[in-house]
């Protein structure tokens, strides 16, 4: 048995609809082009629902404001053997998906390394494309949030001491 405690990472996405289209982002990554909520990690310092309106805002450059929780995935990504990635990864991700309000494109602003461009697909769209999701997680979130699958956000609590890390934004 392992003395090493194993940690998922924690990400966070956002489901953005607008007149029945979704805001993806699509990235440059080691297995090709790929297709994914706007989403990223949490960072220290940060809570949930600030870490998704930051990584929504370095990725598309639009403000969101998250309003609900669409749910939560553990996901398993075994990811190839390449250049990049001697080996391969085996890699556990605890998903936070947000659903909410689209704000304002700041037009000025870069978006992520790795971002090549956002885009707008109907549900449909996205559906089709399945194999050029970052991972199954993409069109997951997504049907729930068209089942209407919501949570309210005071159901996530942060701790004062978060905000107090160091590296903290606080």
């Amino acid at each position: 048995m392992s003395s090493e405690r194993w940690k998922p990472s924690t990400t966070v996405a956002a489901i953005i609809e607008r007149d029945g289209r979704f805001l993806l982002v699509e990235e440059d990554t080691p297995e090709g082009l790929r297709l994914n909520n706007p989403a990223g990690h949490l960072d220290p310092g940060e809570s949930l629902v600030q870490a998704c309106a930051r990584e929504t805002r370095e990725e598309t450059a639009h403000h969101f404001t998250p309003s609900a929780l669409v749910g939560v995935y553990l996901a398993r990504v075994q990811l190839p053997d390449g250049p990049l990635r001697p080996g391969g990864d085996d890699v556990s991700y605890l998903r936070f998906a947000f659903c909410g309000q689209l704000g304002a494109l700041e037009p000025s602003r870069n978006l992520d390394k790795g971002i090549v461009r956002t885009l707008w697909l109907s549900a449909q769209e996205l559906q089709a494309s399945r194999a050029q999701h970052r991972s199954a997680l993409v069109w997951q979130c997504v049907q729930d949030y068209l089942r209407g699958q919501r949570f309210p956000l005071d159901l996530l609590y942060t701790g004062e001491g978060v905000h107090a890390l160091p590296g903290g934004s606080a």
